[in-house]
């Protein structure tokens, strides 16, 4: 007995070369407004663009009709600013499939910790800190904070995170506390999954003298005392115990809850079941029936 091995054809999902497309063969899926071109976002690209070129080619498909007319699926603020600096035509990646929605919806953002490695690495590599500043849209100063964004910041807390969005600033709150508070500030941080600025001034204000470096003076908030400060925090110690709990059980309990909603649809539909319990049980089938609204809405 013999067996043939079937070869799986894997179709590609861009094409081969990079291919230089003029702009009045793409078709861009919205207009960029004014508004948007007043963003830190568009300003930084048209920085970057303007300092080291285009580093991230713009996507495209062909038309389905006229293979010579495409259509812009990623880059739309990189093609804007093309124009706005007078090219007519840009190297693009040529995508075999029309569908817009993993590159506008599934982004992966540079986290602050991220481009903190990626300005320490672009420096090492001989680039200058002014350049850096004008392709990044920033100033000097701005620069070299984000340069210096762990010094003062323990291992545990810039592994924890490492992926996050923290603000500049929220680093800088987290420097005025002793390594162990920041690990504790961190786990809370990513337990509540808030790395706003306010929420790391209350966790700074919540924390106790001894705990705080040197020279270190956290906010003081009007009409709270340093009893109701202590009390907030314990507060919030309950409740990151309590989310652990819940994080704990909550696939389980979710895939639980899916089947037993399932299982009381399969029941309402059932006309015999559902005359049963209008004959027997009246009080349950209203319930039942509102579980079942619910699943059709979900879906």
């Amino acid at each position: 007995m013999t067996s043939e091995r079937q070869e799986q054809v894997v179709a590609a999902a861009f094409e081969r070369d990079l291919l230089p497309i003029a702009f009045d063969q793409i078709a861009p899926l919205y207009v960029v407004s004014p508004q948007t071109k007043e963003t830190v976002k568009f300003k930084r690209i048209v920085a970057s663009i303007q300092e080291i070129g285009l580093v991230e080619p713009i996507v495209v498909s062909r038309d389905a009709k006229d293979p010579k007319q495409f259509t812009l699926l990623d880059g739309h603020l990189r093609l804007e600013v093309l124009k706005d600096q007078g090219a007519t035509d840009t190297q693009c990646i040529v995508s075999t499939d029309d569908e817009a929605f993993t590159y506008n919806k599934r982004i992966s953002r540079l986290a602050t910790i991220q481009e903190h490695k990626m300005i320490l690495r672009a420096l090492t590599l001989g680039a200058s800190e002014e350049r850096l500043a004008k392709a990044l849209n920033v100033n000097i100063r701005t620069l070299q904070e984000k340069r210096r964004l762990l010094d003062g910041i323990c291992p545990e807390a810039a592994e924890m995170l490492k992926d996050k969005q923290v603000a500049l600033t929220g680093f800088q709150i987290l420097k005025k506390m002793k390594p162990m508070r920041q690990i504790e500030a961190a786990q809370l941080m990513v337990t509540m999954n808030k790395y706003t600025i306010n929420y790391a001034r209350s966790l700074l204000a919540a924390t106790p003298d001894n705990q705080l470096i040197a020279g270190a003076t956290p906010k003081k908030f009007t009409g709270i005392s340093r009893e109701q400060l202590d009390l907030m925090e314990k507060e919030s110690g309950n409740l990151e115990r309590e989310v652990r709990l819940v994080e704990d059980s909550y696939g389980a309990d979710h895939l639980d809850l899916i089947l037993a909603r399932g299982y009381v649809s399969r029941l309402v539909s059932n006309e015999r079941v559902t005359r049963y319990l209008a004959l027997h049980h009246e009080e349950f089938l209203p319930e039942f029936e509102k579980i079942t609204e619910r699943e059709a809405f979900a879906s």
